[in-house]
């Protein structure tokens, strides 16, 4: 299972961008966008993440307000 970006919490700071050593994760709309295909699932991009807007879990959804 690859990674999946929460949209609404992304912040287009690219730096998953940068750590991804597999050039899996691309900016669209400003948003990143994980290319299934390529991600071997290193959690990289997880760790660098400061908006917490990355998982490994299918369907994760947003709760705001909590």
């Amino acid at each position: 299972m690859s990674a999946f970006i929460l949209d609404k919490l992304c912040r287009g700071c690219q730096r998953c961008v940068r750590a991804c050593l597999q050039d899996a994760i691309k900016m669209t709309a400003s948003v990143a966008f994980v290319d299934s295909e390529k991600c071997i699932e290193c959690e990289e991009c997880m760790e660098v993440c400061m908006h917490g807007a990355i998982t490994f879990v299918e369907g994760a959804k947003v709760a705001y307000g909590k």
